[in-house]
């Protein structure tokens, strides 16, 4: 089958028909942005953006891809979409990403990250042109035992909240769907990829300690922080993409052994406490380091500890971080203040990739 080249050059992707579900989101809009870069064709489908900004209106990613407005929980028109586009490769990021809505709205983040999962799968099924296939799910997909040893991709799914537990599930419904449908290594191969905390700019969602910092600090007020002790594996979001593309070149080249589920997380040393990053983002925006409030009265239960091993995909893939957390967190402060001073989003997102793609070139962080 023909090979791909690496995500360090265009020629493998130009003309790639790629269909991305959750486009209009924050990971979405990036990865859309990135592999239109690239040269590949794609289509969009999602329901419009969650949030008010967003990247996608932010940085006009609309007119660089064909955009449906389209629900994942419809199975007749996302299957009618799919027929319509044709793809090689379909990306699934479309999703309820916020754990505290979850506890609101249970039903609806069941129905949208578990049978949404399912209707992708199903699409896929009776789409021939598709030859590889890629569900993110999330790092909080596992059965966390509050421990300090990092989570494995052959660990148990699990979930104490709605959301993580959706995760877990969705994981088993690829499960299911690549052993029952999809183990013919000539037909579709399909990969789950679970990432660590993906921060990045451009994040305006409620509820996640980066835009609410960002939010505060803009608004010259001082962030509320829920639990500075809670320890997460915190990555910049074009770390985790740049393993999905390395997951896309590998299955589209029809590569069988990565058909399986893969953790994409920082260096152990860059799993810190909240109250470690809060810090650095004052510090950062040039404010004492305590210039935070924690919110009265009891709050949902979040995990206390996470961990990601990554060491499946830095032997298998050899893939690596190619940014520490330092950098990621200037990354984050460099594309607020050059988009608030004036610099077009689309031109700062691309900037920032374009950057961390020469860095991972040069540090061989994607040696595949």
């Amino acid at each position: 089958m023909e090979a791909l080249v690496s995500v360090r050059g265009e020629a493998g992707w130009r003309g790639r028909r790629v269909f991305l579900t959750g486009d209009t989101g924050f990971k979405g809009s990036w990865l859309a942005l990135w592999l239109a870069e690239l040269g590949a064709e794609i289509t969009g489908y999602a329901l419009p953006a969650p949030t008010q900004p967003s990247l996608f209106e932010e940085a006009r990613v609309g007119e660089l891809i064909r955009h449906i407005d389209g629900d994942i929980r419809d199975l007749a028109a996302l299957e009618a979409a799919m027929a319509e586009a044709q793809p090689e490769l379909v990306l699934h990021l479309a999703a309820q990403p916020l754990v505290r809505l979850s506890y609101s709205e249970p039903v609806e983040t069941f129905a949208t990250n578990v049978m949404g999962t399912a209707h992708l799968l199903d699409a896929v099924r009776r789409t021939p042109s598709v030859r590889a296939v890629i569900c993110v799910t999330s790092d909080k997909c596992y059965e966390n035992r509050e421990w300090v040893w990092p989570y494995r991709e052959n660990d148990p799914m699990g979930g104490h909240d709605p959301y993580s537990a959706s995760k877990g599930a969705s994981e088993l419904v690829v499960s299911a769907y690549r052993r029952s449908y999809f183990s013919d290594p000539s037909g579709p191969l399909i990969a789950s990829v679970r990432a660590g905390n993906v921060i990045g700019g451009a994040d305006w969602a409620l509820d996640r300690l980066i835009p609410d910092i960002v939010r505060a600090l803009a608004a010259g007020q001082r962030p509320l922080i829920r639990s500075p002790g809670s320890v997460r594996p915190w990555q910049h979001v074009m770390e985790a993409l740049g393993g999905y593309i390395v997951i896309a070149e590998r299955l589209l080249a029809g590569d069988a052994s990565v058909a399986t589920g893969w953790n994409f997380g920082p260096a152990d040393d860059d799993t810190r406490p909240v109250g470690w990053i809060v810090e650095r983002m004052l510090e950062r925006w040039g404010l004492p380091v305590d210039a935070w409030d924690k919110p009265e009265g009891p709050q949902p239960h979040e995990a206390t500890l996470l961990k990601l091993d990554c060491s499946k995909a830095r032997n298998e893939l050899g893939w690596r971080p190619a940014m520490n957390l330092p950098q990621a967190l200037d990354a984050i402060v460099d594309w607020h203040r050059s988009v608030d001073g004036g610099e077009d989003a689309r031109a700062a997102t691309l900037r920032q990739i374009a950057a961390y793609r020469e860095v991972a070139d040069r540090t061989r962080a994607w040696a595949i």
